[in-house]
Parts: C-alpha cells; sequence; structure tokens
C-alpha cells in the first residue's frame, strides 16, 4: 500500500490504534453506535458482516475480553487494511478477517460455531441517490455487491436457534429489515430508533433478533440522541467512545 494514501488515527481515548485509507472507505460513527448496542455473552463467537477497516471487531474484543470475532470483507484492500488493524492492536488470537464474499460464508467454510452475527451494511438500493465515485464508498453504501436479503440468509444458515443478528439500518427501510428478518426465522426481539438530534427525525435504527425466537414482544428501546443541541456528542455517544470495558466490574 502507498503509506501517503493512509492515516492512523485512535478511538476510545487512544486504546485502539487504526489505520485507514485517507480518501477511501472511512468509519463513520454507525459502527460505534453499533458496536455500543450489541450485548455478547462471555466466550460468543462474533461474525461481522462487512468488516470494512476492522472497526467492529476491534471494539467489541476489547470491551468484551471473552469474546472472538470473525470479519468477512469482499474487498481486498479492506480486508488487508482490516488485517494490519488486527496486527496493530495485537489481537491475532481473537479476531480473523476473511476476505470473502458474505453470500459464500456458510458453516463449513468458517469451521467455528457462530453465536452472534453482527452488520453495519450498505442501506441504498442501487437505484437511489448518487453511487459515490469512489468504489470503497460505492460499495460500503448501495446494494452493489451485496443486499439485505443476502445478509439475512446467510445469518440464517450460520446461527443455531437462540442465536443473534444484530444490525443498524437506515430507518427509512425499517419495514424492509423486520419483514426479511421474520421471512427469514429470525425474529425481531429489540429496537431503538436513532436521531442526529432531539426533536429530527430518525434516521437509523438497531436492530437485534432471534434465531428461531418466539413471534412477538419486541421491546423498543428509548430513542438514541447523537448530538446535543450544541453540537457536542450526546452523553450516550460520549460514553460509547470511552475505553471503558464491560465485563471488569467498571460499566
Amino acid at each position: 500500500m502507498n503509506l501517503p494514501t493512509i492515516s492512523e488515527d485512535t478511538i476510545l481515548n487512544g486504546r485502539i490504534r487504526l489505520l485507514q485509507f485517507r480518501s477511501g472507505y472511512r468509519f463513520s460513527i454507525d459502527a460505534i453506535l453499533l458496536s455500543a448496542f450489541i450485548q455478547p455473552g462471555t466466550d460468543e463467537t462474533i461474525v461481522d458482516m462487512g468488516t470494512g477497516c476492522g472497526i467492529i471487531p476491534l471494539i467489541l474484543t476489547f470491551r468484551n475480553p471473552g469474546v472472538t470475532v470473525i470479519g468477512i470483507e469482499i474487498q481486498t484492500e479492506l480486508a488487508e487494511m482490516a488485517q494490519k488493524n488486527v496486527m496493530l492492536n495485537e489481537l491475532e488470537n481473537r479476531i480473523a478477517i476473511r476476505c470473502q464474499d458474505l453470500k459464500t460464508v456458510n458453516r463449513q467454510n468458517l469451521k467455528s460455531p457462530v453465536d452472534r452475527v453482527v452488520s453495519n451494511p450498505p442501506y441504498r438500493k442501487i437505484n437511489s441517490g448518487r453511487i459515490n465515485p469512489a468504489d470503497q464508498k460505492a460499495v460500503a453504501r448501495h446494494e452493489l455487491s451485496t443486499n439485505l436479503k443476502d445478509i439475512i440468509r446467510t445469518t440464517t444458515g450460520l446461527l443455531n436457534k437462540g442465536g443473534r443478528l444484530d444490525m443498524i439500518y437506515s430507518a427509512e427501510r425499517l419495514t424492509d429489515v423486520l419483514t426479511e428478518m421474520r421471512f427469514h426465522g429470525i425474529e425481531p426481539k429489540q429496537i431503538r430508533m436513532v436521531h442526529s438530534r432531539m426533536n429530527t427525525s430518525s434516521r437509523l435504527f438497531l436492530v437485534s433478533g432471534v434465531s428461531g425466537g418466539n413471534p412477538g414482544g419486541i421491546d423498543v428501546l428509548p430513542p438514541l440522541y447523537i448530538y446535543e443541541a450544541n453540537g457536542r456528542y450526546s452523553d450516550d455517544v460520549s460514553a460509547m467512545l470511552s475505553p471503558v470495558l464491560r465485563n471488569d466490574g467498571l460499566a
């Protein structure tokens, strides 16, 4: 890789170091929100569909010392970047990066039982909005290499009954997501609407579903506001960016 095109950044007050392309795909606040929403059990194996630079596996393994994560990324340059970030943070024994089309992922080629699937996928249909001329950003934002149905269908093939799917998605496609989850045997059990600021419409939502779960009984959590009126991050988001472990009694 050409080093001048790469920046080294940090998150969680410097506890995680992160290489990213300066002009290509860079992670957004969406990945932070999803990582904080996920509440894995001890020793879970998690698959991250569309891992990008590896941001979600890095946060999940930092905050939850017992979990291991497999990151799936179809774009070769991003998969290589994610692997560099794993090594940079010395997490090779807990994070595995695979350069693979998520539509081809199954239990046999993972060779590991999966307790949970997470995904911050492209939200936009191919015929909606301007497609970014930068390939990395285009694949991350539009359903060019995969779509909602692909992600949920693959998830169904990975999870045993009781396994969970956690996603963040565009609020305008809420009905699409809940319908696809239920159709594929993943019952939505928890949802949280995400707003830029108070008194603005929701632009995103977080959802968690259970494979083979009983229908009904969804828990609608209080709304999440990203910014205060003064433009600063809300207390909720500020807490998400603090370097606190979940399983050490501090959280």
